[in-house]
């Protein structure tokens, strides 16, 4: 059929590739479409491979126009040096930061990091921020990202002089990172409740939540055996 791609063709599907970059070009540069110019930056990432352009259009598409998942990779860029891009912390904080006030298919995991960043003391003064990281995680974690109501659980299993200990919460916080299939969230929560740690003891319930981690254990595992032996 016409306008069908043989891609046992080699010729066929380098033709097609090259295609679909002048499109997401003409897309982003011509058209102004955040969204094409994410996509140009997708095809430059993982089609030719040149992290060099690719850092360029992320840069563009945040700076200039705000795009959210284009905002959340330019800050992991950032992170670790990538595309030529210089290693910095606060520059990636500002990106995540964006990501996450804007939404979009990767503003939870932009929250979270903001949560991190701000957790481990690396921006500033240097000197943790736990409030403030708090605040992050929660809007993720309202919005069922599993790794920040984690991370909730154990800032209130801890505890610190800006945001102190509630066992109320930490457990609130294990058994819904549980909930959202977080294996060491139901570890904690199963804890809490053998101990009787801020709750009443319950073994009944510290059973039912130490097998859902199990459970969801064996379930991670096979899922990366399967992934692997792809």
């Amino acid at each position: 059929m016409a306008g069908l791609v043989d891609f046992k063709n080699e010729e066929e599907v380098k033709e097609y590739l090259d295609n679909l970059g002048v499109e997401y070009h003409y897309a982003c540069y011509k058209e102004k479409q955040p969204d094409g110019c994410h996509r140009l930056a997708e095809y430059l990432e993982n089609v030719k491979r040149d992290f060099v352009a690719t850092a360029k259009v992320l840069k563009h598409n945040c700076e200039e126009n705000g795009q959210s998942e284009s905002c959340f990779k330019l800050g992991a860029y950032h992170i670790i040096g990538k595309g030529g891009v210089p290693v910095d912390i606060q520059a990636a904080y500002t990106c995540f930061l964006k990501s996450c006030n804007k939404g979009g298919r990767k503003s939870l995991d932009a929250c979270h990091n903001v949560g991190l960043l701000l957790q481990g003391g690396h921006l500033n003064d240097k000197k943790p921020d736990p409030v403030a990281a708090r605040d992050y995680y929660t809007k993720a974690c309202d919005s069922n990202f599993s790794a920040s109501c984690f991370n909730l659980s154990t800032m209130y299993l801890q505890g610190t002089p800006e945001l102190p200990k509630d066992m109320s919460k930490a457990l609130h916080y294990s058994e819904r990172a549980c909930e959202l299939e977080h294996i060491w969230g139901c570890g904690n929560a199963s804890r809490m409740y053998k101990l009787g740690d801020g709750v009443g003891k319950d073994g009944v319930k510290a059973e039912t939540l130490k097998r859902r981690a199990e459970e969801l254990y064996r379930k991670q595992h096979k899922a990366e055996q399967i992934t692997f032996g792809e």
